[in-house]
């Protein structure tokens, strides 16, 4: 991989495994906000749980993708972070309330899309890289 992309890779992992993991631990102390009022109408009649704990369920799964982008699985974690981020835009949608914040959540899923583009990227030059050198 192009050397030049590697601050673009490295900003992206961080910011986005950091902002995952941070977003996931504060559904347990709603410190940034109380988290369940994000949670769409149209879900809390369908949840067999209350919307706090679904919400804690769902720090438990961003935390782990948070953790996995951050521990270097980022082709995997960003990818399960989009299709998480798509998911939340929908929900926020439903809400009727929340399209500001729905946007920019399409718009970090393009970020962690980026990411897990790099990431393919950075595995293919480092296997092409290992391989050439044991050609060589």
């Amino acid at each position: 991989m192009d050397h030049r992309l590697s601050p673009a890779f490295w900003a992206l992992r961080i910011g986005l495994g950091l902002g995952a993991f941070l977003a996931g631990l504060d559904k347990f102390f709603n410190i940034l906000t109380d988290w369940s009022m994000y949670l769409s109408p149209l879900a809390t009649r369908v949840l067999p749980i209350s919307g706090t704990a679904f919400m804690r369920c769902v720090g438990v799964i961003e935390m782990i993708v948070g953790l996995a982008i951050l521990a270097g699985v980022s082709r995997i974690g960003a990818y399960v972070l989009m299709l998480w981020l798509i998911a939340i835009s929908i929900n926020l949608i439903t809400t009727k309330l929340f399209y500001d914040l729905a946007v920019r959540d399409i718009e970090i899923a393009l970020g962690a899309f980026a990411l897990a583009r790099l990431s393919e990227v950075r595995m293919l030059s480092s296997a092409t890289g290992s391989s050439r050198a044991t050609h060589a």
